[in-house]
Order: C-alpha cells, then structure tokens, then sequence
C-alpha cells in the first residue's frame, strides 16, 4: 500500500464527511461508551477554516481516501464548523503552541501509517513557520498515536454534551 498526501480543497468534503463520521463512530468504540461516542459527534468534526487556510491534509492510499487531519496557526483548539467558542484569531509562533486540529482515519486505515503522515506534515508546516510547539485535543482512542509521536499529556479534560461527559486529552509536543 502506497500513502500520498496533498492539501485538502472544498471538493473534498462530500468525501471527508462520511470518513469523519465513520471514523468517529467505530474507532472509538472500546474507548467510549454508546452515548459518549454519539456525544463526540457535536464536540469533533471538521473545521473548514483549516481547508481555507491550506493547512488541512487528505492522505491516499492507492488512490483511496484513507484519512485528514491538519493543523492551525489559530487560537481553536478542537471542534468543527458546528462547534461553538471557535477563535479564529491568530496566534504568536513564538511563544504560543500550533494546533493539530480533526485527525481521522477511515476505518480499515488504523496502524498503517495515515496519522503518522498527517502528523509529519502538520510538523514541517508549522515548523516552517516558526511554531516550536503543537498542541492537539485527543481522544482516548487516538492517544496511542500521539504518545508515540512524542506528544505528552498536560491536561485531561471532560466535555459535555447534551449532559453527557466526553473525556479528552491536552497534549503537547516540542519540535526538534
């Protein structure tokens, strides 16, 4: 299997959702429970001011869309285009953190290398920028890929959504 990126665009979308509702619902299962996972719908999604920015990545593998994810240079830390107290404001690469913002694999994609590329990208971006940090919000489930990575946990977090608790967790990561 040969994985390829590029710069996510706005035709993409039609094929980014249904992938970032499947990888919601099943890759989190064992991780969360029935109504966690329904929860995490409204707390994760995609944010398409990434896909403005040109900081949002599709990965193919054999031509077949297998994942996204990408990273800001603004203040949102997580959550889509539905999800209130975004901040579009921009933020300062010396002294402040780039985010990794809406990683998903398809399912079928796990462990084959599709978060490692996104995550390589998201680097040498933010990198090129002047970032000397990233931050990102996992999931549970997705907190084995950052770990090795070398991202580290500085804060767990609980969302609620329609009065059911999500956990998370702030990670951290300093570029080389």
């Amino acid at each position: 299997m040969t994985l390829t990126s590029r710069v996510a665009s706005h035709a993409d979308l039609p094929q980014l959702r249904p992938l970032i509702a499947a990888a919601i619902e099943e890759l989190q299962r064992g991780f969360l429970d029935p109504a966690q996972i329904a929860a995490s719908h409204a707390i994760m999604g995609l944010d398409t001011q990434l896909i403005d920015d040109g900081t949002y990545f599709v990965v193919l593998a054999d031509g077949q869309l297998a994942g996204c994810g990408g990273w800001s240079r603004r203040a949102t830390l997580y959550g889509g285009d539905h999800s209130g107290g975004r901040d579009s404001a921009l933020l300062d690469p010396a002294r402040e953190p780039a985010r990794v913002r809406a990683m998903y694999t398809r399912p079928g994609f796990t462990r084959r290398g599709v978060g490692r590329l996104i995550l390589d990208r998201c680097e040498s971006a933010a990198a090129a920028e002047g970032f000397r940090t990233l931050e990102l919000m996992g999931t549970l489930a997705g907190r084995p890929l950052y770990e090795a990575a070398g991202f580290t946990v500085v804060e767990h977090v609980t969302e609620t959504s329609g009065g059911i608790a999500v956990p998370l967790v702030r990670m951290r990561r300093h570029l080389p």
